[in-house]
């Protein structure tokens, strides 16, 4: 890690800065860059983080919750946090969802509205959702917590926002337990980031970020902890990629 690097994430507010300058210079390159960093499968992950938050697609019989509730997409409130240039945004407003998007940065909602009409978007900081409490039914977030400067303070405004039993889904790099894996993950994206920071920006720290955070990412074991404790009656991780990536899945407290 440089030492330039090392300074913009050695404190929260330097880190806010540093993220804020750093998803405005690569949005017009993002959905480019998590192509290649997730070898094309990026697409499919977002997929299947929609399908759990989406049991059936708008048009297809509603399933039986647990509860023996009727439990379908068709109207349900959702915000897509860290919402970047929308995917998973508009693949919930697919399944018959109404659907927010969120993001700190201005332009990656440019390039969203771009792509397609229909969803609304907002400019906000996921560490002051600009929501009240208990208004959606769904949270999803796509690389969105390893990148705030609080990741307590975000979950907390999540539950907020979500009504009881609500679901958060989160999909993000993990930090592998052994550390030859650990290794060479982090080995494997500094070199990989540092060729196309240097060929797309002229700055090999441009996408030496991602993994210069996920070594200071708590990983997923304790993700799924501080979920637990910020009022979700249930938290679970999905691994992906051989557990290079994980989603989460959690329900708040009825």
């Amino acid at each position: 890690m440089s030492p330039s690097l090392r300074s913009a994430l050695a404190s929260p507010d330097s880190k806010r800065r540093y993220v804020r300058t750093l998803f405005s210079t690569i949005a017009d390159r993002y959905d480019l860059i998590t192509r290649l960093l997730s070898y094309g499968r990026d697409r499919h992950w977002k997929e299947q983080l929609v399908r759990l938050a989406c049991p059936e697609p708008f048009d297809a019989p509603a399933l039986a919750a647990p509860s023996g509730q009727v439990r379908s997409s068709v109207g349900r409130r959702a915000l897509d946090l860290a919402c970047g240039t929308g995917d998973i945004a508009f693949g919930l407003a697919s399944r018959g969802m109404r659907v927010v998007g969120l993001d700190i940065t201005h332009r990656m909602l440019v390039l969203a509205v771009a792509k397609r009409q229909g969803v609304p978007f907002v400019v906000g900081d996921m560490l002051a959702l600009p929501f009240p409490a208990r208004t959606f039914d769904v949270v999803t977030t796509g690389y969105g917590l390893r990148n705030v400067p609080d990741i307590a303070a975000a979950i907390a405004e999540i539950a907020r926002v979500l009504k009881p039993g609500g679901v958060l889904l989160s999909l993000d790099f993990n930090k592998p337990a052994n550390p030859i894996v650990r290794g060479v993950y982090l080995a494997y994206l500094t070199m990989v980031g540092s060729t196309l920071g240097f060929l797309l920006h002229g700055d090999p720290d441009t996408y030496r970020y991602i993994p210069a955070s996920i070594r200071r990412y708590p990983g997923a074991v304790a993700v799924n902890d501080m979920i637990r404790g910020a009022g979700f009656s249930s938290s679970e991780y999905i691994p992906v990629l051989g557990g290079l990536m994980a989603i989460h899945h959690a329900e708040k407290r009825a």
